[in-house]
């Protein structure tokens, strides 16, 4: 089935391309993947845009400010572990499965929702690696003791002033901003949700423009971590 919006809903393939009924186990697996694109990994997402685009409506200070309202969560480390990190881990790594297993056919049907879905499942791989590399570097030197929370701003300046590492940052933060958007244009698909034509029609420009919006203030966070003020984070005191 054809719909209108970012990407064609496929449930399953045969191994010689002929399309299946998800069964079994393979349907809640998919389901559950689907769920927590959207809840809690895509609330984390916007969470995360909203605190690194502190850095450019407040500038350091601003910065500083909202990561010490997240540190002052109660059972803040629980709940990155429980709400975060576990649902994150599976659902990259199921959706790695997906990827593996869908058969793309781009080549055969040049269609705008077919370039879609396989751009969906480009920039799941994109954005796993993408989100590990910058994990590694920021959070879990934290976790480690190398970096203290009050310093991200700081680490996050050494890194991005490398001009590779910029460029890798904006790839990573579109390929993760078009990722959450063309999802949840196949989760209000797949779930029932938008269900006629337009509906679905409504819900592409809906996502369209979030992505374009999410995207720029990604871009404007990371220009502002570039920033000399940011070099230093230790001078400032909340």
């Amino acid at each position: 089935m054809l719909y209108y919006g970012f990407a064609i809903y496929k449930i399953n393939y045969a191994s010689k391309g002929g399309p299946l009924t998800m069964t079994g186990n393979s349907f809640y697996f998919r389901k559950i993947h689907s769920l927590l694109g959207v809840i809690p990994v895509g609330f984390f997402l916007i969470e995360h845009l909203l605190t690194n685009y502190s850095a450019f409506q407040g500038g350091k200070q601003g910065f500083i400010d909202q990561i010490n309202w997240l540190n002052g969560l109660p059972l803040v480390l629980l709940l990155e572990i429980v709400g975060i990190w576990i649902p994150l881990l599976y659902h990259g790594v199921y959706g790695l499965y997906i990827a593996y297993t869908a058969r793309n056919n781009v080549s055969q049907y040049g269609y705008f929702r077919n370039i879609m879905f396989m751009l969906q499942r480009t920039t799941g791989v994109i954005t796993l690696i993408f989100v590990a590399w910058h994990f590694f570097g920021t959070r879990f030197q934290v976790t480690l003791g190398n970096v203290e929370h009050a310093d991200l701003g700081s680490t996050m300046h050494q890194i991005l002033t490398n001009p590779y590492y910029f460029a890798f940052y904006v790839v990573g933060v579109v390929s993760s901003s078009f990722h959450f958007c063309n999802g949840m244009w196949s989760f209000l698909v797949s779930w029932g949700i938008t269900v006629g034509p337009r509906a679905q029609r409504v819900s592409t420009y809906v996502w369209l423009g979030a992505f374009v919006l999410i995207t720029t203030m990604f871009i404007l966070s990371l220009t502002a971590f570039v920033d000399p003020s940011f070099s230093s984070m230790s001078a400032i005191t909340p």
